[in-house]
C-alpha cells in the first residue's frame, strides 16, 4: 500500500506540472502592454489644491441702530382735528352690517318724486334706501341716488389718529362692479 500511495503522489505531481507551466505561458501580450504604455508621455500633473483665504471673523457694530425687527419711532405728528368723525351715537342700519362691495344695485324707484334705490345684501335680501340712509362697513352715507348709480361718502381712519372722508359709489348690477 505504501507503494501505491508513492505512486500516486508521483502521478499527481506529474500530472500538475503542465497545468502549472500553462501560466507562464500568454504572458508575453502582457508585458508587451506595459512597455507600450511606459514608452508614452506622462500626463501633465494635476494642480496643486489652491490655498484657502484664512476665516477673518465679522464683528457686529450696529449695536446702537435700531432693531430691524421692531417698528420704527417716528416723530409723532401733531394730530389735527378736521372735525370729521363718525356718529358713534345713532343705531347702526341694516345695511351697515356688510361690506360695501357685497352691496348691488338693483333697481330705482320714485315716490312722491324723490327717488328710492332697491339694493341687495350678501345675504339675498333687497332693501330700499334713500339719501342720507347708510351702509357699508365705514360709515358710508347715502348723497344721491341716481338712474345707475349711488353716491356716498365714507369715513375712514386717517391713520393718524383721525378720520377722512372718502366718496364712494354703488353702480347697477348689469352696468358694471358694485362698490367702486
Amino acid at each position: 500500500m505504501i507503494c501505491t500511495s508513492k505512486n500516486l503522489t508521483f502521478a499527481l505531481i506529474a500530472l500538475s506540472l503542465p497545468l502549472l507551466h500553462g501560466c507562464t505561458d500568454g504572458t508575453s501580450d502582457l508585458q508587451a502592454f506595459v512597455n507600450e504604455t511606459m514608452q508614452k508621455p506622462a500626463a501633465k500633473a494635476i494642480p496643486p489644491i489652491p490655498q484657502l483665504k484664512p476665516y477673518t471673523p465679522f464683528i457686529y457694530s450696529a449695536f446702537d441702530s435700531r432693531d430691524p425687527f421692531s417698528a420704527p419711532e417716528y416723530a409723532e405728528e401733531e394730530k389735527v382735528d378736521n372735525g370729521i368723525r363718525p356718529d358713534s351715537n345713532r343705531s347702526k342700519e341694516p345695511l351697515e352690517a356688510f361690506p360695501l362691495d357685497g352691496i348691488g344695485m338693483m333697481g330705482i324707484i320714485e315716490r312722491n318724486n324723490r327717488p328710492e334705490a332697491l339694493v341687495s345684501a350678501p345675504n339675498g335680501t333687497i332693501h330700499t334706501v334713500v339719501v342720507g340712509n347708510y351702509l357699508g362697513q365705514n360709515f358710508g352715507k347715502i348723497t344721491g341716488i341716481q338712474e345707475t348709480k349711488i353716491d356716498l361718502i365714507e369715513i375712514l381712519p386717517d391713520g393718524n389718529g383721525g378720520w377722512m372722508e372718502k366718496p364712494a359709489t354703488i353702480t347697477m348690477k348689469d352696468s358694471g362692479t358694485q362698490g367702486k
